[in-house]
């Protein structure tokens, strides 16, 4: 079993409002997010600072421990909360993301620190599985200023799956499920698509 940790705490600079409570077809991203992750998942972590923001969910709300250091501390404070060993992280702008492909990369964790989907050439680490046993690691890299998750790959035993590796995802799924909405333009282009998959 797994769990999966939410990741909220940006600053949405670009898109000048919190991404997670943008509304797609009257719900908003961060509820798409976790009843598409619930069915698949028994916990569910959501690292913010802004607890109030997000009681209206029913899943356990932690924040950083390292505050304003960007995804790693929140990965730091997820891996911390988990009760899980293996733990999917999601970023909180992810509207279309699948919780099959979550449920099928976890289950590849065998013996790896981390599993990083490539799709298209680029590393996701924001919809990747992490390991409890790396939480020394990353804190190791949050005392010595070093906070790009790239950096963090760089001392884990991580196996890295491409589109070849997902034969029966579509490299149109795939493009949907890791699309993120980083600024205005961004989220209209997913209401778009919301409303002619309608």
């Amino acid at each position: 079993m797994a769990a999966v940790i939410i990741l909220s705490g940006g600053k949405s600079s670009r898109m000048g409002t919190n991404k997670a409570l943008l509304k797609i077809n009257e719900k908003t991203n961060i509820e798409r997010i976790v009843e598409e992750l619930h069915g698949f998942f028994a916990e569910i972590i959501l690292v913010t600072n802004h607890p109030d923001d997000y009681r209206f969910l029913v899943v356990k709300l932690v924040p950083d421990q390292f505050p304003g250091l960007g995804p790693l501390a929140g990965l730091q404070a997820g891996l911390s909360a988990s009760t899980h060993e293996v733990n999917v992280v999601v970023a909180c702008d992810m509207p279309f993301i699948s919780g099959s492909l979550a449920e099928k990369i976890a289950a590849k964790n065998d013996g790896f620190d981390a599993v990083i989907p490539v799709i298209d050439g680029k590393k996701q680490p924001l919809f990747a599985v992490y390991h409890k046993r790396i939480l020394p690691v990353i804190a190791e890299s949050l005392e010595k200023g070093k906070l790009r998750m790239t950096e963090l790959f760089e001392k884990l035993h991580a196996l890295y799956l491409t589109e070849k590796d997902l034969p029966e995802y579509s490299i149109r799924k795939l493009e949907r499920t890791f699309f993120n909405m980083n600024d205005p333009e961004e989220y209209e282009q997913a209401k778009g698509w919301v409303k002619r998959d309608d």
